[in-house]
């Protein structure tokens, strides 16, 4: 069974949170100030273009880390395990 990895998963959640928030201001809108509704809309004016950079980025690394793998599928078994015989110790340290 191959699994995919989605990139883009995490940018549709925190999308679907500003969207979330951009409803909770729009009905608070009645009860807050005009400079703090202005402030609350920069704010999320700003979260979204960060979020939509977020997004490009996740991607292209996707992408990349894809290719990567399919050219150098021996690399990349020796390079997980690798990692997690790290986590292995760290954890067994722990523990």
């Amino acid at each position: 069974m191959t699994e995919v990895f989605n990139g883009g998963k995490l940018a549709e959640e925190l999308r679907a949170l500003v969207n979330e928030a951009e409803a909770l201001l729009r009905t608070s809108a009645e009860t807050a100030t005009a400079t703090g509704r202005e402030h609350a809309e920069a704010t999320l004016s700003d979260l979204r273009t960060r979020l939509t950079a977020l997004e490009q980025q996740v991607k292209a690394r996707a992408r990349d880390v894809d290719s990567y793998v399919r050219d150098n599928p021996w690399q990349a078994v020796a390079v997980a395990g690798g990692v997690a015989l790290l986590v292995g110790l760290i954890m067994g340290r722990r523990g």
